[in-house]
């Protein structure tokens, strides 16, 4: 599936070198460069000085925005042109140069990889000299990690964004695993599909579904702010595999697998040298297609005729079916007590993973402390739990095999799976794919009741396109999408075993498979059990923050963490009381996770941010304010809450609106109002209009960074096999602090003034900083 780094030597200069490209993460990648550091700064000196090597010359877009996330983030981006011959539109490469804060992520994966990927390439396509057509445009987008800021201001204010004509973006989502790549689109796929097939990549890895499922999931990219607000499509391509070092201090060059980063190399090289000299508007269609990939090749075919295969599918089936019973090898009382064994093997399979998987969390708690869902031992399960499934499909059918001279049982895998296909056709037409097994699965069926004779090395053949095509969803839904989903893997395992009956029928001693199998999940098993600890480059992720409360003039320590260590419990004690705080304070976290446990604590010298109502008058029923809030410290966030029943009009932050407001009124998901990631000190200025009659609640939390670094604390730094908890705020010193209006002035209105005039005199102008 996909190339091997370690194969390289002696790579030519106008080739992709995965060694020159990993040299590229190892520098940007020696320290956590999130947005406001101070090493954020150093690599974007890093990019513009190697586009500058290469003879480019490279600009730089800055300015605040405020995405539909509630985001607020002054972003920098930099960017760069080469001109082709004639270009009608541009191509983008794309990719972000910041890594995740809280957590002390390298941002190896995520994305310096997309970085080296973008410079190596553009290297060697630079150096081979090769003419071509259309301007490509290099954009290094900043602030991705906080909500898509940088791609956000690209799009939205940058003359270039209109000229994009298709975009190539650039992602990770863990540390090693094949490349996937993902479309993104706002009509139909098929132009864009057929054009990534004339590409010829050597290991395409993708197919219909996987967009579909993506579609469904909370993963946007930079890529989906092009789509959504440039109506720009585009290819992702990200890997997903070591999804335990994501967002992690262990998302450095040691975890990232090289034969991915060279995997992404693969897939650029041919793809820039094709789509710099086609027609881009002929990427854009109204059609969809379904497509897969199989090793070194990628088949696609209309959406249209899935249908028309399901029906066809269909007939043969029975056709077959009637031939058979016409000939007396099929009989419908054998038929239906097939169908015992297959869902017999369902059921077990299915139910054995499901509660099987809820034991080990009980067994090891510690795997709740990793929240994207996947152990660091998490392939050991999957393996595990695949050979159970085999175990146990093999002792159904060894209790109930076919009569002698038969093959009845065949007939129930065939009628499931075409069952299945019917569903996908009307419903899920991206994994229509997966009716082509049920062909070639007919052949081997068909044959035998036309020839009655069994043909193994036929039936090996034939079962091959199943296991191409379906075996690696096994591997991928957990790996994807999380442990929780080895029940999938594991019906998906006995679906794809009943498929290939005609295979396993051949096997004589059904008993001793499924006792070998059993032995082998047992196996697996015991080699998780072994490596459920932690250790170093496997770490067990903790948090913790000092909370200050400047209103009650109480501070306490707080944790997310479920199962306190021996570090956590320095400060929150061995009997640490739960908290509500979450309540007050509902800070954003990918996996909506909460404050846990709190224990007060000494009160520090912190000095609380300046409060400021720079406006808060009256005119008429409306209530007009703009407030700002200066830190008196070195701080890297604020957030803002408000009741639910604030109704902001005209609501801007540091200037700008939210990007995707749709009327006047502010778009909010309960009490947050902003989160501003503070970028050399800046203040933060909200205005905004209330109705007359609203009571004003609002509170700000704000935050530095600096827990772990701040000398009022002293606190110890964690042991080599802990890390900082990822996606939610940790290792940080908060203040809490209610936000009180001052008194009122309440502005005069000259007599017969509408309400509509009285509302346009008096909207705040932007404030400029």
């Amino acid at each position: 599936m996909m190339p091997q780094a370690s194969t390289e030597t002696n790579v030519p200069l106008n080739e992709f070198s995965t060694k020159r490209a990993f040299a590229h993460v190892q520098a940007i990648a020696k320290k956590p460069h999130y947005v406001g550091s101070k090493n954020h700064e150093v690599v974007a000196q890093y990019l513009q000085t190697k586009l500058k090597k290469l003879g480019l010359e490279t600009s730089i877009q800055e300015g605040y925005t405020l995405t539909d996330w509630g985001n607020l983030v002054y972003s920098k981006n930099i960017m760069t042109r080469i001109k082709g011959s004639q270009s009608s539109s541009a191509l983008l490469l794309l990719t972000h140069y910041d890594s995740a804060p809280h957590s002390a992520s390298f941002g190896a994966s995520d994305a310096g990889s997309g970085v080296a990927t973008i410079l190596e390439s553009v290297r060697a396509f630079l150096h081979a000299k090769k003419q071509h057509k259309n301007d490509i445009i290099i954009l290094f987008s900043d602030a991705e990690e906080l909500g898509l800021n940088g791609a956000s201001l690209f799009v939205t204010q940058h003359k270039w964004a209109k000229e994009i004509g298709l975009a190539l973006n650039f992602e990770a989502r863990g540390t090693s695993g094949p490349s996937y790549m993902l479309m993104e689109t706002n009509g139909g796929n098929a132009g864009l599909v057929n054009h990534f097939a004339n590409a010829s990549m050597p290991f395409p890895v993708s197919n219909s579904l996987m967009y579909s499922i993506y579609k469904m999931l909370p993963n946007d990219t930079d890529l989906t702010v092009f789509r959504k607000q440039g109506n720009i499509q585009g290819l992702n391509f990200a890997f997903i595999d070591g999804h335990y070092n994501y967002h992690t201090a262990q998302d450095d060059s040691k975890h990232l697998d090289q034969n991915t980063l060279a995997h992404q190399g693969s897939y650029l090289m041919p793809l820039l040298d094709y789509f710099s000299n086609i027609n881009l508007k002929t990427t854009a269609s109204t059609d969809d297609d379904v497509y897969f990939s199989l090793p070194f090749s990628f088949v696609h075919y209309p959406f249209d005729w899935v249908q028309i295969m399901l029906y066809v599918a269909i007939a043969i089936f029975v056709l077959i079916v009637f031939l058979g019973k016409a000939k007396r090898i099929l009989s419908f009382g054998a038929i239906a007590r097939g169908f015992v064994p297959l869902f017999a093997s369902l059921l077990f399979s299915g139910g054995l993973a499901y509660f099987g998987w809820k034991v080990l969390l009980s067994i090891y708690p510690q795997y709740n402390d990793l929240l994207n869902g996947f152990t660091y031992n998490g392939h050991d399960y999957i393996a595990a739990f695949v050979a159970l499934s085999v175990s146990i499909c093999f002792f159904f059918y060894n209790l109930i095999p076919s009569t002698k001279g038969t093959k009845s049982n065949w007939v129930a895998p065939l009628f499931i799976w075409l069952v299945i296909n019917g569903a996908i056709a009307f419903y899920l037409q991206g994994a229509g794919f997966l009716i082509l097994p049920v062909f070639f699965a007919l052949v081997s069926f068909g044959t035998y009741t036309a020839i009655q004779k069994n043909s193994p090395w036929l039936n090996l053949v034939v079962a091959l396109p199943a296991l191409l095509i379906i075996a690696p969803f096994i591997y991928m839904f957990p790996v994807g999408l999380g442990l929780k989903m080895l029940v999938g893997s594991a019906v998906l395992t006995a679906l794809l075993f009943s498929l290939l009956l005609p295979v396993f029928d051949n096997f004589d001693r059904k008993g001793i498979w499924s006792l070998f199998f059993i032995i082998l999940s047992i196996g697996f098993f015991t080699k998780a059990h072994f490596a459920s600890g932690y250790e170093k480059g496997k770490a067990k992720s903790n948090s913790l923050v000092y909370l200050y409360d400047a209103d009650l003039h109480k501070a306490s320590y707080v944790t997310y963490d479920k199962n306190l260590d021996n570090w956590t419990q320095k400060y929150l004690g061995s009997n640490p009381q739960t908290t509500k705080l979450q309540e007050d304070i509902p800070l954003f976290s990918k996996y909506n996770s909460k404050f846990t446990y709190a224990t007060e604590t000494t009160v520090q010298a912190i000095a609380p941010p300046t409060i400021a109502f720079l406006k808060d008058s009256l005119a008429g029923n409306l209530h007009y304010y703009k407030i700002k809030i200066t830190p008196n410290r070195n701080v890297n966030r604020y957030d803002i809450f408000a009741d639910e029943k604030m109704d902001f009009q005209h609501f801007k932050a540091n200037g700008v609106s939210q990007l995707e407001a749709s009327t006047d009124r502010m778009e909010r998901n309960g009490k947050k109002i902003v989160s501003f990631y503070v970028v050399n000190n800046r203040p933060l200025e909200l205005e905004f209009i209330l109705n007359r009659a609203t009571i004003f609640d609002m509170n700000l939390l704000e935050s530095s960074f600096d827990l772990l670094q701040n000398p009022l604390f002293n606190i110890v730094p964690r042991e080599d096999w802990m890390m900082p908890t990822p996606f939610v705020l940790t290792d940080a010193v908060c203040i809490k602090k209610k936000i009180k209006p001052s008194p009122v002035i309440i502005e005069a209105i000259p007599e017969n003034t509408t309400a509509v005039q009285q509302n346009i005199a008096t909207v705040p102008l932007p404030v400029t900083n």
